[in-house]
C-alpha cells in the first residue's frame, strides 16, 4: 500500500549525462510539446477513495482529490490544504478540529462545504469496503459540522491522526455526486485537487487537466499529464526504451536502474530516500498450514534476505530485519536477533520438536512488482532445497489478489508496501494491528496495548521504545516476515524537470511539479 516517514523528504538526485539540475527556471506543460506522460506499473483499483487502499489509487488521488492537509515537499508534517487550519482541542488527544477554506469549489463548479468533508468520511466508515481505507481510521469515533468547521471526535487517542486525514483516507468527494452507503461506479471523479479528470481507461490510461478552480498548499500549477499503466514492469521497460514516455516511475526492473551510468545521454535518474518494504504475510487462519508457529518461525530460519538484494534486486534495495525501516523512529533488528543467517537445521529441529510433518506444503501468492516472478522463484528454491517445504507459486492480478488474501484463499503472499504518512505507525497499525489491512487473522493483546500507548503520544521522539517492544514481539509470532527496504527511483528524460518532487516518502505523486524545460 501505500505506502512515508519523517525525515524522508531528503532527495539525492544522480543526473546522467546530457541531463540538467532541478534549479532551472521551467515553464511547465508547454502546450505545443502536449502533455507530459507519465508510466508507472501501480494499479489504480478504484477512483472512489472510499473503495481503494493502495499505492496506485492513492497515487491518482493526490492529485484528483483534496484533504483538509497534506505534505508539502521536503517536509514529513502536515500542512493545511482544503482546511485554513486544523488543531488538537485540549490535550486528550480526541478532539481534532479543522477550519475549511473560504471559496472552495470542486473541479465541475460546486461549492464545497463541511458538510462534504463529513459526508465523505461518513461514507468509508458507512461502506466499509474490504478494499477501502476504514482500518486507517479506527480512531475516528464521529463527524460534527458547524460553518466552516469539522470537529472530529476520537474513540482514543491518536497522535497520528492529522497524519491520517492527509492521506487518501481524507479524500473530499462531492456529496452531491456519490452515493451514501456504495461505492460509485464508472470513469469519473469528482474532487477540488490540482488535477480534473479529463477521461480514464482502467488498466490503460489517465488523462489530467489542471484544476482551475483548484485553492490550496500547492502553489505550482503544472501542465496537463497522460498517465500510462502498464501490466508489469517489462512492458514498461519496453516503452520507456522507445522513449514513448517523458517520465518511468514505479516500477522499473532492477536490472534497468541498476544498469544505468554516466555514459546514458539524455536521461535523468532521480533517487529519493522512500522507504518503500516488501514483506510476506502469514495466513493464521484455520486450515492454513502456516497457522502453525513454528512453521513460521521455521521460514524465516530459512529465508536468505542478501541473496534477494543481490540476484534479484541488484542492490537496488537492502535486506529488512524490522517491520520499520530504516530512518524512522523505532526502527530495529529484530528479526535479525532471532534468525541471524539463513539456518536450515534451525529450522529443521523447531518443526521437528513440534512434530509437524515435512515437507510443509503451502501456497505463495503475490502480484504486481518488480522483479516479482524471479523473487518468488527465488523464495520457493530457498525453502524447498531444505526438503522441508513443498510451495506452489501464483502470479495473480492485482484486484484479484488484494480480494484473495481478504478472505484467506493463499496461505501466505508477498506484499509491497508504501506507507500511507511519515510516521512508524503506519508500519504497524495497519500492518498487524487489530484492523490490519492484509487479514491474516493476527490478534496479540500486548500488541494492541502498545499500538495504543504509541498512538497517546503527541511527542513521536519518545514512543521508539513501544516501538521496539511491538517489533520484538513480531519477530517472535511472525505473522509477517519483512524482506527488503527501498528507495525511489524515477527515470526520466533530461527535457523534464520536476521530477525530484515527484514523491518523497509521503505518500503524494507529485504530477502537477512537472515541466519541460
Amino acid at each position: 500500500m501505500r505506502g512515508l516517514r519523517a525525515g524522508a523528504a531528503v532527495v539525492a538526485a544522480v543526473l546522467l549525462a546530457g541531463g540538467t539540475g532541478g534549479c532551472q527556471l521551467v515553464s511547465p506543460g508547454d502546450d505545443d510539446q502536449g502533455p507530459i506522460t507519465v508510466g508507472t506499473t501501480d494499479a489504480v483499483t478504484s477512483l472512489d477513495p472510499a473503495g481503494a487502499y493502495d499505492a496506485g489509487s492513492w497515487a491518482l488521488f493526490s492529485n484528483l482529490y483534496q484533504s483538509l492537509l497534506t505534505y508539502s515537499p521536503g517536509t514529513g508534517s502536515p500542512v493545511p490544504d482544503a482546511a485554513d487550519r486544523c488543531d488538537f482541542q485540549g490535550k486528550d488527544l480526541r478532539t481534532y478540529r479543522c477550519e475549511l477554506r473560504e471559496g472552495l469549489k470542486f473541479g465541475n463548479g460546486r461549492e464545497l462545504t463541511a458538510d462534504d468533508v463529513k459526508f465523505s468520511f461518513d461514507r468509508i466508515l458507512r461502506i466499509k469496503s474490504p478494499q477501502g481505507p476504514q482500518s486507517l481510521l479506527d480512531t475516528l469515533e464521529s463527524v460534527a459540522t458547524a460553518g466552516r468547521s469539522v470537529t472530529f471526535r476520537l474513540r482514543v487517542p491518536d497522535a497520528t491522526f492529522p497524519f491520517k486525514i492527509a492521506t487518501g483516507a481524507g479524500a473530499i468527494v462531492d456529496s452531491s455526486r456519490y452515493p451514501a452507503d456504495k461505492l460509485r461506479t464508472g470513469t469519473e471523479a469528482d474532487g477540488s485537487g490540482p488535477y480534473a479528470l479529463k477521461s480514464y481507461r482502467p488498466r490503460s490510461v489517465a488523462e489530467l487537466r489542471p484544476n482551475k478552480n483548484y485553492q490550496g498548499a500547492v502553489k505550482h500549477r503544472g501542465g496537463e499529464v497522460t498517465v500510462r499503466y502498464f501490466r508489469d514492469s517489462a512492458t514498461m521497460s519496453k516503452a520507456w526504451k522507445q522513449r514513448s514516455l517523458d517520465v518511468a516511475g514505479r516500477l522499473m526492473p532492477p536490472s534497468d536502474i541498476a544498469a544505468h551510468s554516466l555514459s546514458d545521454t539524455g536521461v535523468k535518474l532521480m533517487e529519493s530516500a522512500g522507504s518503500e518494504t516488501r514483506s510476506m504475510f502469514f495466513n493464521l487462519r484455520d486450515g492454513s498450514p502456516l497457522k502453525q508457529l513454528p512453521v513460521r518461525r521455521a521460514i524465516a530460519a530459512v529465508i536468505d534476505r542478501e541473496a534477494l538484494a543481490r540476484d534479484v534486486h541488484h542492490r537496488t534495495v537492502e535486506p529488512l530485519y524490522s517491520l520499520i525501516p530504516q530512518g524512522l523512529t523505532g526502527h530495529t533488528t529484530s528479526f535479525f536477533d532471532l534468525y541471524p543467517q539463513p539456518d536450515p537445521e534451525s529450522a529443521r529441529s523447531l518443526l521437528s520438536r513440534a512434530g509437524i510433518t515435512t515437507p510443509v506444503r503451502f501456497t505463495l501468492a503475490y502480484s504486481q512488482g518488480a522483479a516479482t516472478d524471479e523473487e518468488a522463484a527465488l523464495v520457493k528454491r530457498q525453502l524447498e532445497r531444505t526438503g522441508l517445504f513443498e510451495v506452489t507459486t501464483r502470479n495473480v492480478e492485482w484486484t484479484e489478489f488484494r480480494q484473495g488474501y481478504a478472505r484467506g484463499a493463499y496461505d501466505a503472499y508477498c506484499v509491497g508496501w508504501l506507507a500511507d504518512f511519515p510516521d512508524p505507525d503506519n508500519f504497524t497499525t495497519p500492518l498487524v494491528g487489530r484492523s490490519s489491512s492484509f487479514r491474516t487473522g493476527y490478534a496479540n493483546p500486548k500488541v494492541e496495548q502498545l499500538i495504543g500507548a504509541t498512538q497517546d503520544s503527541s511527542r513521536r521522539s519518545g514512543v521508539s521504545k513501544d516501538f521496539r517492544a511491538i517489533q520484538d514481539l513480531i519477530a517472535q509470532d511472525v505473522p509477517v516476515l519483512p524482506l527488503w527496504q527501498k528507495k525511489d527511483y524515477v527515470l526520466s528524460s533530461a527535457s523534464v524537470s520536476g521530477t525530484q518532487y515527484l514523491s518523497d516518502g509521503t505518500g503524494q505523486w507529485r504530477l502537477w511539479e512537472l515541466g519541460r524545460l
